[in-house]
């Protein structure tokens, strides 16, 4: 890969540092970014830096336009600008639908669907100028098919993926491939909501019988921002193990 700088959003853990990772093993000068927990946003950085990576640790909600916009200049003064944008960042949560409240909605859609917008948005000068650029946001196979009692992730993880096929039919002139990934049941932290009779179900009702690494989803995520993918966009990749197909 290029001697680039890529933005991984809520990369202090999971998929994210997962990625924050394998981008740094390929050369990338890399930003963590985290809303909350710098302490390990940092550790991840002073990781990959004491492995001879060009990594840096920035703390914004992505879901705050002045936070993302401040983000991006200070990325652009220690790195360099966004080459390659992974929009990772992302909250969950189980309701019964009559149980979730306007506030529920609302947080919900500002940081797994605005979040994306806003990253977007404070990426594309750069990316449109150069006339080149990697997009992908991540999405999930609730976006795809739906989740009970989660009617409010599966709407908003379904909106980053009508997000990312416009986006790629728009920014596709500009030189700049867009593509959403919609992992199945990953063994992460935000999964922890799930108690383990749960997540045993869900592991039997995958045809692989496991559950995702964040390793797994990381890989792919690499893939599509490498010039292997450079016919790659507009896709929805959904690496679930089976369990939707």
């Amino acid at each position: 890969m290029k001697r680039e700088t890529v933005l991984i959003t809520g990369a202090s853990r999971g998929i994210g540092a997962a990625a924050a990772r394998l981008f740094a093993s390929k050369g990338l000068r890399v930003a963590i970014n985290c809303s909350a927990s710098m302490d390990r946003a940092q550790s991840l950085a002073d990781e990959l830096r004491a492995q001879g990576a060009d990594a840096a640790a920035f703390c914004a909600d992505v879901a705050d336009r002045k936070a993302v916009e401040g983000m991006f200049t200070r990325i652009a003064e220690q790195l360099g600008p966004v080459d390659i944008l992974v929009n990772n960042a992302g909250i969950a949560q189980q309701k019964l639908f009559q149980d979730i409240s306007e506030a529920d909605w609302d947080r919900m859609f500002e940081v797994n669907v605005k979040g994306v917008y806003h990253c977007v948005q404070a990426a594309l000068p750069h990316m449109i100028h150069q006339k080149n650029g990697y997009i992908v946001n991540l999405s999930s196979i609730w976006g795809i098919c739906g989740a009970s009692c989660e009617a409010h992730y599966s709407a908003a993880k379904a909106a980053v993926i009508g997000l990312s096929k416009a986006l790629a039919k728009e920014l596709g002139p500009s030189g700049i491939r867009v593509n959403c990934v919609a992992p199945g049941v990953v063994d992460t932290q935000m999964n922890g909501i799930l108690d383990a009779a749960a997540l045993e179900a869900l592991k039997e009702e995958t045809p692989l019988g496991m559950l995702g690494k964040p390793q797994d989803i990381a890989q792919l995520i690499v893939y599509l921002c490498s010039d292997a993918a450079g016919f790659i966009t507009g896709q929805v990749l959904s690496p679930n193990g089976g369990i939707v197909i």
